[in-house]
């Protein structure tokens, strides 16, 4: 009888198993169809996303320069200088001297250097500036006029000493003719919290104005030193571009602000009015044409789809690879 009954259970054990591998191939083949169907729509996604982009590149290369107006007739350009002067800023020196350049090579009767800065980088400042004289050389017959909306201060008025004339708005702040150096000094703090400063160098003068070490005298008349020679050709190029319009005054070089109807009374501007004043009333050309360089909307478009494709591939690649974490 047990015999019998021990016969009897192992084909039903031998069942079950049978059931449960069937089961279990069963799942993994829906599972592998799953990850095959995911990887196609996947697939579908990004072929369709190249294509989109690909379109978008070939209409921006299609479509350059159309519907854009020939320039005829009586004009003036106009460029701007909005914002921070630094390399990296739309009022680097290559924007704007790009923009500078266009509009002297243009068929305009005048040119408008819209400035609304307040300042930034001497070397870009100086970049603009000197560009400004050597156009203004080259197009003798062609004006170019700098027109301050609400500030010029510091690197802008470098940029823009250079200019035929300088307008501004009575309530404009222009000025600050000076140059700044600023940091922190966290010597004190860090030894109140027991902190050790380890700084090493090759060169004793490496650490120069390192924030978590005392200042010594040396690097303290360094710096000065290096602020009065870059300061001293700020003067210079204000005073070549300026001319006998600057009054004389104790604090013109102070680095000192001042208010556009206090700036005329300086000779730090000639006259006060908008760039619509200056193109309608000293141009004579009251149509504005703008030759400020600016990505278009499918130029940033296509910007931001690279850098997110970028990234697409840049995480595609890393999940492929072999990671130690």
């Amino acid at each position: 009888m047990n015999e019998t009954n021990g016969e009897t259970a192992q084909p039903k054990e031998q069942g079950k198993r049978q059931q449960w591998e069937q089961s279990l191939l069963e799942r993994l083949a829906f599972a592998s169809l799953a990850e095959q169907r995911k990887s196609r729509r996947w697939s579908i996604f990004f072929r369709f996303f190249f294509a989109i982009y690909l379109l978008v590149l070939l209409l921006m290369v299609f479509t350059a320069g159309l519907g854009e107006k020939p320039l005829t007739g009586k004009y003036t350009a106009l460029v701007d200088l909005d914002g921070v002067i630094a390399a990296d800023s739309v009022a680097s020196a290559d924007n704007v001297i790009a923009g500078l350049r266009s509009a002297f090579d243009s068929s305009a009767r005048g040119i408008i250097l819209r400035s609304n800065s307040p300042g930034g980088s001497p070397v870009q400042a100086s970049y603009i500036n000197d560009e400004i004289k050597r156009l203004r050389k080259k197009h003798p017959d062609k004006p170019l006029y700098a027109v301050i909306e609400d500030v010029c201060a510091s690197g802008c008025y470098y940029a823009v000493a250079a200019a035929d004339k300088i307008y501004a708005n009575k309530s404009s702040v222009v000025g600050s003719i000076g140059v700044l150096m600023n940091g922190f000094g966290f010597v004190d703090t860090l030894k109140k919290l027991g902190v050790e400063r380890r700084l090493l160098t090759a060169g004793k003068d490496k650490g120069f104005l390192d924030p978590f070490s005392p200042l010594p005298p040396r690097h303290r008349e360094h710096a000065q030193q290096l602020l009065d020679t870059i300061h001293q050709q700020f003067i210079d190029v204000v005073k070549q571009g300026r001319g006998a319009t600057l009054k004389e005054n104790k604090d013109l070089f102070s680095g000192y602000y001042w208010s556009g109807d206090k700036a005329l009374s300086l000779g730090l501007v000639d006259a006060l009015g908008s760039a619509g004043y200056v193109a309608r009333e000293v141009i004579g050309a009251e149509e504005v044409v703008d030759f400020t360089p600016r990505q278009s909307v499918l130029d940033r478009f296509a910007k931001r789809v690279g850098m997110a494709m970028a990234q697409t591939l840049s995480t595609m690649l890393m999940t492929s690879l072999p990671r130690l974490y």
